[in-house]
């Protein structure tokens, strides 16, 4: 079988995050494919309940991430869940984030006879749910490693090299009720003081580094004639650097309300430190020399706001490079694509990188 009828039968084979079925499904299709193109069978096991994909050494010096699971339930793509090309375009649910870039690390491996000695390909299912069962494996891992290398769709071709973190928080209001047209006096108004923070959000940001404080999904109060005696709010913050994240957290942790008889509760943190520049510099130095060494023009590098598990890579203290993955664009969206006049070269590019890095 060619890479195109791989990638149609990985995408085809639809796996959503909340699927644990089509979860399990795609990574024995995964391990199907490993064997077929490598001839080393790959060891599929669970961790904390969810399906990992793991190729190669136990105790990789390099270590290539990708993960299998997709935003799209089933069947939500149609009428285009099934792999479909446009010219140079090929479209279909996960092909883009990040279908492709398992495949493409897959081939680069096959094509580095001693790879299994030293390299472990590790593909899990829960990556766009935010890495919560894996994230551990993650860090232990990446922690012995001298490089991880992350197959990310690129920006554009451009491979990633810092990426913000994320922090999710609920504040929760608590006040008192009343009538709300009786007696308004008694009660202590949790849309107001939940509204006074939505306010005050912004000032928590910081353009410079990235920082961003979002209000997200808001409830508040049960009927129009009562005074809401409880309203949460969901806060979505991300910056390039911890020093940030770690600002915002104070901040919100100590929040006092107006009314000192409200209380307010904040639940959740930090889910995925930033991936920053110091621990991408010295691979992505190397990724260039390799790229012209094969008389390629420069890729180009960016930070992203999105995070990836690399971000967990790197607070492992391990040096990562990422976005190597997919040429295309749409991620989570309906147009998602890849490019086809891209696969081999970056394929090719890959390889070269992990022999230079081995």
């Amino acid at each position: 079988m060619s890479f195109l009828e791989d990638l149609q039968a990985l995408v085809e084979l639809q796996s959503p995050s909340e699927d644990l079925v089509a979860c399990r499904s795609v990574i024995t299709l995964a391990g199907e494919i490993a064997v077929a193109r490598t001839g080393v069978p790959a060891k599929i096991f669970d961790e904390n309940g969810r399906p990992i994909f793991w190729w190669g050494a136990e105790q990789p010096s390099i270590v290539i991430l990708t993960h299998l699971d997709t935003v799209w339930p089933i069947d939500s793509f149609l009428p285009l869940w099934q792999v479909s090309q446009d010219g140079e375009q090929i479209s279909g649910p996960g092909i883009f984030d990040m279908k492709t870039g398992f495949l493409q690390a897959l081939y680069a491996i096959a094509a580095i006879p001693s790879a299994a000695s030293k390299i472990a390909l590790i593909a899990t299912t829960d990556e766009e749910l935010g890495s919560q069962t894996s994230r551990d494996l993650i860090k232990r891992v990446s922690s012995s490693a001298d490089a991880v290398l992350v197959t990310e769709a690129s920006l554009n071709g451009k491979v990633k090299v810092g990426r913000k973190g994320t922090s999710m928080y609920q504040i929760t209001v608590t006040g008192r009720a009343a009538h709300a047209g009786l007696e308004p006096e008694k009660g202590i108004n949790a849309s107001t003081e939940i509204a006074a923070i939505v306010a005050a959000l912004t000032g928590l940001e910081n353009s410079e580094h990235g920082t961003t404080v979002v209000p997200t999904t808001m409830r508040s109060g049960t009927t129009t004639n009562t005074v809401p005696a409880l309203a949460t709010l969901d806060i979505d913050s991300r910056s390039f650097t911890m020093a940030e994240m770690e600002r915002v957290e104070s901040a919100l942790r100590s929040w006092k309300p107006i009314n000192p008889e409200a209380q307010i509760t904040v639940t959740g943190g930090i889910n995925r430190p930033p991936l920053e520049l110091t621990s991408t510099a010295s691979l992505y130095a190397t990724f260039e020399s390799v790229a012209k060494s094969l008389g390629l023009p420069e890729v180009g590098s960016a930070s992203v706001g999105g995070a990836s598990d690399g971000n967990f890579a790197a607070a492992a203290g391990a040096q990562v490079l990422d976005g190597l993955g997919a040429v295309g664009d749409g991620a989570h969206a309906p147009h998602e694509y890849i490019l086809t006049s891209t696969i081999q070269p970056r394929i090719a590019l890959l390889t070269a990188f992990i022999k230079e890095l081995m």
